[in-house]
């Protein structure tokens, strides 16, 4: 998987939430675990809820349920206890612990914190900040919707979209087009976006190459897209260097009907540029930061998974939001 030279946030399965609670003053503490000898086959008991825990008004109990419940409510083994919204010094900021654990009692049960924001948009864990609420992954799929304008096969509507972040230069994402063939397959219902997103800092061709993809969809429309597509997949390797770059992305253009001179020449347009940027700016501002990511509905997951576990993923979002393959 290629990333951004950067911090990476993983909305998708919370990561984030292994980190190990800070010791604070007026928090529950964490449920009590055998230092050692054999792993229990029982699932964890939480301890009771105490009202006095829950000093804050903001975030409701039920609004913390649904927004776990949305993000992992795919595995039927994870449970998890919302167990303190606190108040914190800061107005409108709150703290909130959350019991977690696994029903086969393998993992031990942790003790998980992060603080809510005033806005109730947004939390904060460790170094991150994740999209927050009783339904997370909506604002992300509206924007989309308006805003992912890449080439795309399946269906016109777009109630079920998937969109795919991906650089022409990652070999990870080579590797992925296997799956979004299957995907394709596998949820004819879906709306599938290729989604051109150069990590400029690392790829040195991946840009020039989204600029004649760009091209080649304005003059020849998708299926022409996906004909260069998988032509510059197929001879990634010659965008190691310059004169590689160059006769790689000819030939795709070729394969896919059209004139590699007239492409490379509207490569270069201002306009086209423009194009380019502002699908770098959609995958930034949702904060994608690494290639590549697929968005089912506005929520995020790793390309990289085993291809069960991502259908199980993908017909959990389905089921969110009463939809069909």
């Amino acid at each position: 998987m290629t990333r951004i030279l950067k911090p990476f946030a993983c909305a998708i399965v919370l990561a984030a939430f292994a980190l190990p609670l800070a010791a604070q003053q007026e928090v529950p503490a964490a449920p009590s675990q055998e230092p050692s000898g054999p792993v229990s086959n029982a699932a964890p008991v939480f301890p009771k809820a105490d009202p006095a825990n829950f000093t804050a008004a903001s975030p409701t109990k039920e609004t913390v349920d649904s927004f776990f419940n949305e993000n992992w409510g795919f595995d039927p083994d994870r449970i998890w206890e919302v167990a303190a919204v606190l108040k914190t010094n800061v107005e409108g900021l709150s703290k909130v612990i959350v019991y977690v654990g696994d029903k086969s009692g393998k993992q031990k049960p942790q003790a998980l914190a992060f603080f809510a924001l005033p806005d109730g948009k947004y939390i904060i864990i460790g170094d991150q900040i994740i999209p927050f609420g009783a339904h997370p992954f909506v604002p992300v799929r509206e924007k989309l919707k308006l805003q992912a304008t890449g080439p795309y096969r399946g269906s016109e509507s777009k109630n079920f979209e998937i969109v795919e972040f991906a650089d022409f230069q990652c070999p990870h994402c080579k590797v992925a087009q296997e799956t979004m063939d299957k995907l394709l397959s596998d949820y004819p219902n879906a709306h599938m976006v290729f989604q051109v997103f150069p990590l400029v800092k690392i790829h040195a061709e991946a840009y020039h190459a989204a600029a004649v993809g760009v091209c080649v969809t304005n003059m020849g429309g998708n299926k022409a897209f996906f004909t260069y597509a998988a032509a510059v997949f197929d001879g990634q390797e010659g965008l190691n260097t310059p004169d590689g770059a160059s006769l790689t992305l000819n030939s795709a253009v070729s394969k896919a009907g059209l004139d590699p001179a007239k492409a490379e020449a509207c490569a270069k347009t201002p306009a086209t540029k423009a194009v380019v940027d502002a699908d770098i700016k959609l995958a930034e501002d949702i904060a994608i930061n690494e290639t590549p990511t697929i968005v089912v509905n506005g929520r995020q997951i790793p390309a990289s998974i085993p291809y069960e576990q991502l259908k199980t993923i993908i017909d959990y979002q389905l089921k969110l939001d009463n939809l069909s393959k």
